[in-house]
């Protein structure tokens, strides 16, 4: 039986690596005085006069509006980048060089033997070998561009060292004295990209869960579990393979109200979708996240408006990514632009950058604008090998297996030495995490393999040596559709559903990425690796994935939501998001069109802050239905008339918001946690809506009944959840339920990714802020994720917001999570977060006259004399 807690999310939450005594010294020097201000601020970065910079050949100039957003401009491309890597290590370094430990698997350098399990992940897989290989592959620009951004960071470190770099630095250095930050290299840069794609990793997760769950239910009951995606009622991106853009289901909550009178219903059977499915047996989830939470929520919302519906007559865009919750924020905004734009030096481009990563990944230039939301194909397979000693069968013959050994410096300990096996679908992986062996003997037993010999390997595009590390600078140099279906060719890993708009009017989708073909099977369960009937045969070429140019609707969803329809020639995936936030930014924007409204850049950011709550609208009904019956207790009668009127959003201030989430989480524990496997506790996601949404019109399917509890049928299991829930909201928000708010439990604390949680109460303090009240939810358009496993609060989030009016740059807005700087204390360490939290946005200077006049402060990097 499951509990509330899944196993999967247990070993990645914390670095636990501050002890008692330290938290002491840490709160003697943050009290004493000047020394403590002088050792917080010490790191702060120089933001204006004159700074000399080794390699620069000519000077460069940073101006910094009122958040620290900096915009650089230089003469050459080559001191570009150098001074993006100098002004990136002034404000995020400790961030980009504990990114870097991770992306190495080298942790343990930093934090000692708690990290050990981390590390041998990150190298058993071999992220930073990729890297490396990758860096050769880097057209002669490209590498030169990444090697100057290197230059940049590291004449930064030349003249920087400890806490001067960041405060971070004097806690690590309480207990690991002896470390130092090795320079910069092009491979930390490029490693970076292994991490997007490993939290971006699409179904992955979907195909562990069926795994296990296969060891406690039948095929049909998964099936239920996971269904196919609602082509009937929820829209696809594109028209291709049979889907349809407008597609969406007007009102939810008719399609409820009639589910709730329905005496009996079958639901749609996904059988022949779940019947193949078999285990998969991988604890993925024990590594830090660097995005965020991989599954439910974490997609983006993205759309363009052509110029045919817009009151400029000219495309707007917008995009919000949903990603982890992060202090500081995974995204820093920042402008790189050439004082003259020509071949030599290409770059007018401003938007959203990493950290440790040069360019500019989501925004516009002078002629272009794009932004990115997860396409989420099937891009890893888990291969079940049979391993003899030292060799694996394949195709009737003995192969040897691949080997190499790595050591792991542990600061603090000896280094613990590790050694990797591989086939040639991927590195074993059986013995990485804990689940590997629970699952491993039930597979072995269902595909007849002697548990001695069962072993997993892992088949994963990221793992393939790519181009993605030359996309960037060809997306921010690019001039018209063209060109951007050019960069987005070399954007292999991970896969992206790009959308796009430019000066002259034209919008456009295109899906790049490496998506392989199977040579049998559909990617949803682990297929026997010793025959080549199952493995990959190639990847889907660029030209056969879905592509869009000026639609004769004149405008683009993008939500996560299926790309193309069911006939669709090739497979990208069985796990798409089910589509409830792509529906109801297609409804906002037809009501706008049917209108004869002509959408403006402030109708875009409304649409991003919608809470309509779709899962809502379907359930609510049938629980108001509930309540009204003869045998209703006075909480559940009560609680029926709280939802009366209820606008099904979920609002800040809504009480009815609030007590529908308590609900919410606990009729999935009741209905479903209680039942399954451990590890599978349902999150409460947009598949648990769909889930539930179709058992609502099976009111006598077993999942409704559970003897202990009392539940015959769908009515008693939602009466005692419903009840139970009134007493528990009572618990959180008091007895008068005109006092409460949903914004009271759902809130938003910000953590620092490596001390956030370190468990030690001084530390906490010093690096974490909040908590935030906010409205939003699970799978609306303003996505503020809570996990119902564990609570309310606010996980998985939009890291970002902004909408680009393509007749006037300097009239589009943005918005980060928290701000530029990533110094505790500094003043842009959260600055915009209020503006966040409340859905505003910030001017998004662009032109040369906007940047003047935006900028408070400006700083020249300039070449020693």
């Amino acid at each position: 039986m499951g509990d509330d807690t899944p196993r999967l999310r247990r070993h990645h939450r914390v670095l636990r690596v501050v002890g008692l005594v330290v938290a002491v010294l840490l709160v003697l020097v943050v009290i004493a005085g000047g020394v403590g201000i002088w050792t917080v601020t010490r790191s702060f970065p120089q933001t204006s006069g004159t700074v000399d910079v080794p390699g620069l050949t000519k000077p460069v100039t940073v101006s910094r509006d009122d958040a620290g957003v900096p915009q650089l401009t230089a003469s050459t491309a080559d001191d570009l980048f150098r001074a993006q890597g100098f002004v990136h290590a002034q404000d995020r370094f400790w961030e980009m060089d504990f990114r870097r430990h991770v992306t190495a698997g080298r942790l343990s350098e930093m934090f000692g033997a708690s990290q050990v399990p981390t590390d041998t992940f990150i190298r058993t897989l071999g992220w930073r070998t990729v890297a490396e290989q990758e860096v050769k592959l880097l057209d002669p620009t490209s590498l030169r561009y990444y090697q100057d951004y290197a230059d940049g960071v590291n004449a930064y470190l030349t003249s920087h060292s400890g806490a001067e770099l960041s405060l971070e630095y004097a806690v690590l250095g309480l207990q690991n004295p002896s470390y130092k930050p090795e320079p910069w290299t092009p491979a930390d840069s490029v490693a970076w990209l292994k991490a997007m794609a490993w939290d971006l990793r699409s179904n992955l997760d979907d195909e562990i869960d069926r795994a296990l769950l296969a060891t406690k239910l039948k095929p049909q009951q998964i099936a239920e579990l996971h269904p196919r995606y609602p082509y009937s009622t929820h829209p696809t991106i594109t028209d291709q393979g049979g889907g349809n853009p407008r597609t969406v289901t007007p009102d939810a909550k008719q399609g409820a109200t009639a589910a709730a009178d329905a005496s009996s219903a079958s639901s749609t059977d996904p059988a022949a979708y779940a019947s193949q499915l078999e285990q998969v047996a991988a604890s993925v989830d024990a590594l830090p996240q660097l995005i965020g939470p991989a599954g439910d929520d974490i997609g983006s919302n993205s759309w363009v408006v052509a110029g045919s519906h817009t009151a400029s007559g000219k495309p707007l865009l917008a995009n919000d990514p949903h990603l982890g919750a992060a202090l500081p924020s995974v995204w820093y905004q920042m402008g790189l632009h050439c004082e003259t734009v020509n071949a030599a030096c290409p770059f007018d481009v401003a938007g959203f950058s990493f950290s440790g990563f040069p360019g500019i990944i989501i925004g516009h230039n002078d002629r272009i604008s794009w932004g990115f939301t997860n396409l989420g194909p099937d891009v890893a397979d888990l291969f079940v090998e049979k391993v003899t000693g030292n060799t694996y069968e394949y195709d009737g013959k003995q192969l040897p297996l691949q080997k190499r050994t790595e050591r792991i410096r542990v600061a603090g300990g000896a280094d613990v030495t590790i050694t990797v096996r591989s086939t040639l679908h991927g590195p074993i992986v059986t013995d990485i995490g804990d689940d590997y062996a629970v699952i491993a003997k039930d597979q072995a037993g269902k595909l007849g393999v002697p548990a001695q010999q069962y072993q997993l390997s892992l088949a994963w595009t990221a793992l393939t040596p790519g181009k993605t590390a030359n996309a960037i600078f060809a997306f921010d140099a690019a001039r018209d559709w063209a060109g951007f279906r050019a960069a987005a060719e070399q954007f292999q890993v991970p896969s992206q559903n790009l959308v796009y708009a430019d000066v002259d009017g034209h919008i456009g989708y295109q899906a790049p990425g490496l998506i392989p073909v199977r040579a049998g099977g559909d990617g949803t369960m682990p297929m026997p690796g010793w025959t080549s009937r199952y493995g990959w045969t190639g990847t889907i070429p660029f030209d056969q994935l879905p592509s869009v140019l000026d639609p004769p609707a004149g405008y683009i969803v993008t939500a996560n939501n299926a790309a193309v329809g069911p006939a669709y020639p090739v497979l990208l995936t069985a796990d798409w998001d089910h589509g409830y936030r792509a529906n109801q930014i297609e409804l906002r924007l037809a009501r706008l069109f049917g209108q004869d409204k002509k959408v403006t850049a402030a109708d875009m950011s409304a649409t991003q802050g919608d809470t309509y709550d779709a899962n809502a609208a379907n359930l609510a009904p049938v629980l108001q239905k509930v309540a009204t019956g003869p045998t209703a207790s006075s909480d559940l009668q009560q609680a029926g008339r709280l939802l009366d009127g209820w606008d099904h959003r979920d609002t800040g201030d809504s009480a009815a918001a609030a007590y529908f989430a308590v609900f919410w989480k606990e009729l999935l524990h009741d209905m479903f946690g209680r039942k399954l496997p451990a590890g599978t506790a349902p999150t409460g996601g947009d598949r648990w809506f769909a889930v539930v949404q179709s058992l609502l019109s099976q009111p006598d399917s077993a999942w409704w009944v559970d003897s202990d509890l009392g539940t015959t049928d769908r009515d008693s299991m939602i009466a005692y959840a419903a009840d139970r829930a009134w007493g528990k909201t009572r618990t959180l928000l008091g007895g008068d339920p005109a006092s409460w708010r949903w914004d009271t439990l759902h809130t938003l604390t910000l953590k620092n990714a490596s001390l956030g949680e370190s468990g030690v109460a001084p530390v906490e303090w010093l690096f974490n802020r909040g908590p935030w009240h906010v409205g939003g939810g699970s799978s609306v358009v303003d996505a503020t994720g809570w996990d119902a496993t564990v609570g309310f609060t606010v996980d998985r989030l939009p890291s970002m917001r902004m909408v680009v009016d393509m007749s006037d740059f300097d009239k589009s807005t943005w918005v980060n999570l928290t701000g530029a700087s990533g110094h505790a204390f500094d003043a842009h360490y959260t600055d915009q977060t209020d503006l966040w939290a409340t859905g505003r946005t910030r001017p998004w200077a662009f032109s040369a006259a906007a940047i003047r006049a935006a900028a408070t402060q400006t700083l020249t990097l300039r070449p020693p004399r």
